[in-house]
């Protein structure tokens, strides 16, 4: 049994607690990055919001009622929100061309509005957080089956 093995069945019954912390503070940093940082969201950053906003309720009330489906409700939507956040990626790194986004004359999906050590970006973070989330679902499904 792998050390990462080992901590996923010591710690199973707070694997929800850390998908909702990662909601949660991604859906607190994408709300201050828009609201208190006045960063104008693109298209592509709106379908990433309304994939990790309602995860935060799921797993929340998943977690208050105690069931353990909440899982399956949650899972489909950051699947979804791992391909809009890396295709994303991919687009602002000059990857995927910039003809194929879905943009606006507002605000530009190809836009780096944050751009540290060079490749961390805001759909990065969130190909990250909802990367997470599928990681510790699965590890979820898989230890309490």
């Amino acid at each position: 049994m792998s050390w990462l093995t080992k901590i996923v069945w010591r710690y199973h019954e707070q694997l929800p607690y850390l998908v909702w912390v990662v909601a949660l503070v991604s859906m607190a940093g994408s709300l201050a990055l828009s609201e208190v940082f006045k960063l104008v969201p693109c298209v592509l950053c709106w379908y990433q919001r309304i994939l990790m906003y309602p995860l935060v309720v799921i797993v929340g009330v998943g977690i208050l009622r105690r069931q353990r489906d909440w899982v399956y409700y949650a899972l489909p939507l950051a699947v979804v929100g791992v391909a809009v956040a890396g295709y994303q990626s991919l687009l602002q790194w000059g990857i995927v061309p910039e003809a194929a986004a879905p943009c606006s004359a507002v605000a530009s999906c190809a836009l780096k509005q944050i751009n540290w050590m060079g490749f961390v970006t805001i759909p990065f973070m969130s190909f990250l957080a909802f990367t997470a989330i599928v990681a510790v679902s699965v590890a979820y499904i898989r230890v309490r089956d």
